[in-house]
């Protein structure tokens, strides 16, 4: 996998990419790549880069081992929280992964804790470590969940689940996490991001882009939609994608047996 020359030099991450896979991961292992020291800038700059690049089909977002990020950076003691209301925002990032046209795995490669656990909420889908620790901690440090994690949990896991790992602030691993419905595979932690990657170079070879950025698209939107309002939405994308060459595309190569050649962007057509 070659390093990213496309991209800037970040303080607090290492980019690549292969294959149509951006591949993120937060890198300061000194600190268990707590979320600091820029980071949250630096992150929303990769993402926005890598979601409007089109060459680029999937972003795995990961962590350097042990961790894959141990949340708020507490080097600051006592006055971690203390920022001042003019500057702080509590969603973490400018760009959460869920309004990028293309696929984010999150390869929950170590411990989760705090903001760490819910910028892993914030992208499409989740593979947890087992063996790791997982929590929105923060009630038991003075402050509340954040990056949007009170909107997010109950819609991954329902209000009963989502009420009891925002109000206990208690730690779980990677079993229960997937159990709870916060993810859908569990792994040894070293075969964490080779499933990620493995995953991410499916996604990137066999499915239409444009397909994929409106099922993404819908998938989250869907929640404050009535059943009406998806069927609507769901012909809609049909309608825009049966329109392109692509729908014709995926029957030949199906039927010639050979990899698809998209031309698609990897973009909802109906946005």
């Amino acid at each position: 996998m070659r390093d990213d020359g496309r991209m800037p030099q970040y303080r607090t991450l290492l980019t690549t990419v292969e294959g149509g896979v951006a591949t993120v991961t937060l890198h300061r292992p000194a600190a268990r790549n707590a979320f600091g020291a820029g980071m949250g800038e630096e992150l929303a700059d990769a993402l926005t880069r890598f979601g409007v690049d089109d060459g680029v089909r999937v972003i795995v977002l990961t962590g350097t081992p042990p961790a894959f990020c141990a949340g708020a950076d507490l080097s600051a003691g006592e006055h971690t929280f203390a920022a001042p209301g003019s500057t702080f925002r509590a969603a973490g990032l400018s760009v959460p992964a869920w309004t990028l046209s293309k696929p984010v795995i999150a390869a929950v490669n170590g411990h989760a804790i705090g903001l760490g656990l819910t910028l892993a909420l914030q992208c499409d889908i989740r593979i947890f470590a087992a063996d790791a620790r997982y929590g929105v901690v923060q009630v038991r440090r003075g402050v509340v969940g954040d990056a949007y994690s009170h909107w997010v949990l109950p819609r991954l896991v329902g209000i009963a689940n989502a009420a009891e790992i925002l109000l206990t602030g208690a730690t779980f691993g990677g079993h229960r996490a997937v159990q709870l419905g916060l993810g859908s595979r569990v792994l040894p932690a070293d075969e964490v991001l080779p499933a990620a990657l493995e995953m991410a170079a499916d996604i990137a070879a066999n499915t239409a882009p444009m397909s994929v950025a409106a099922s993404k698209r819908l998938l989250w939107d869907s929640f404050d939609l009535t059943r009406e309002q998806v069927g609507q939405r769901e012909t809609d994308i049909h309608l825009a994608l049966m329109a392109h060459d692509d729908a014709a595309e995926g029957v030949r190569a199906q039927l010639a047996g050979r990899p698809p050649n998209w031309t698609g962007r990897p973009v909802d057509p109906t946005r």
